[in-house]
């Protein structure tokens, strides 16, 4: 016996997708940058350091005096012996003048007058300690900085873009299809 059979062969439908992908070109050029820096001025001034050595009482010591000094000191010493000297004659005319009173002014007198003073010794150092005297005054030094500040120039670039759009074509790669197809099958009954 014979049995029709039917056969239904279909194909699907396929899509085709093309895409373009965009394309963006950014380019940034370097800013235009200029920049200058003036020397800095400077001004010192000094002022110059002084050193003072006096050893004039260092040569006093030594017994190497000036003139002058000398002559001061002469002076000095003579103006005060005849004061100690004029001291002492008017206390002995005042003691003279009161002969009366108890005690022997004459034999004193002359006594003492007749006797030398006793002399003293001691040491000393030569020149003494301190006789040299220094001064010293520091030279000053005075700095004067004048910055002057940096002039600085910028020139900034815009950006330059380049843009391509992309794009997607979407179109049908194979049509669906159906086949049918019809056939006798034989069956054993």
């Amino acid at each position: 016996m014979k049995i029709p059979q039917i056969r239904l062969d279909s194909t699907m439908a396929q899509i085709g997708i093309q895409t373009n992908n965009a394309v963006n070109n950014i380019q940034q050029p370097m800013a235009n940058l200029s920049i200058e820096q003036p020397k800095a001025s400077i001004q010192m001034k000094t002022t110059p350091s002084k050193l003072t050595i006096d050893q004039s009482e260092a040569r006093a010591d030594m017994d190497l005096k000036s003139i002058a000094r000398r002559t001061e000191e002469f002076a000095q010493n003579g103006k005060k012996v005849w004061l100690e000297g004029l001291a002492r004659r008017a206390q002995q005319g005042e003691a003279l003048m009161k002969i009366e009173n108890p005690g022997n002014p004459i034999a004193s007198q002359a006594k003492l007058n007749s006797e030398k003073p006793m002399k003293e010794f001691g040491l000393a150092f030569i020149p003494s300690p301190g006789s040299v005297k220094i001064n010293y005054k520091p030279s000053k030094l005075e700095i004067d900085i004048k910055q002057n500040k940096p002039t600085i120039d910028v020139g900034v670039n815009k950006p330059i873009f380049d843009y391509k759009k992309g794009n997607v074509d979407i179109y049908l790669q194979r049509r669906n299809e159906l086949n049918i197809d019809v056939e006798m099958i034989n069956i054993k009954a």
